[in-house]
This record gives structure tokens, C-alpha cells and sequence, in this order.
């Protein structure tokens, strides 16, 4: 995750939607735990720059 925000230059607060996203596809998918895939995952839903 922390490679990611690097890379995407995320900022504190899309940093904590993301974790939450992920929180709520593990918690679907009937895991305890947020897995690298759950992060994976919910980086994808973030819009694309200059697409908005």
C-alpha cells in the first residue's frame, strides 16, 4: 500500500477510502483480514486522472 500511494501520489485521504474499500470487498468476500488483493482491488475503482 505504501508503494502504491508513492506511485499514485495518493493523499491521506484517499489513502483511508481505499483502505475502507478494501475493508468492505475482504468483509464480501468473507475474510478477517484486508489481503494484498483486496487492496489490489479497490485501487482499481479509483478514477483515472483527467477522466472527472
Amino acid at each position: 500500500m505504501r508503494s502504491a500511494m508513492n506511485q499514485m501520489q495518493l493523499s491521506a485521504w484517499t489513502y483511508h477510502r481505499v483502505l475502507k474499500l478494501a475493508r468492505t470487498i475482504a468483509n464480501l468476500a468473507g475474510e478477517e483480514k484486508i489481503t494484498p488483493t483486496h487492496l489490489a482491488e479497490a485501487l482499481q475503482y479509483r478514477p483515472k486522472l483527467g477522466m472527472i
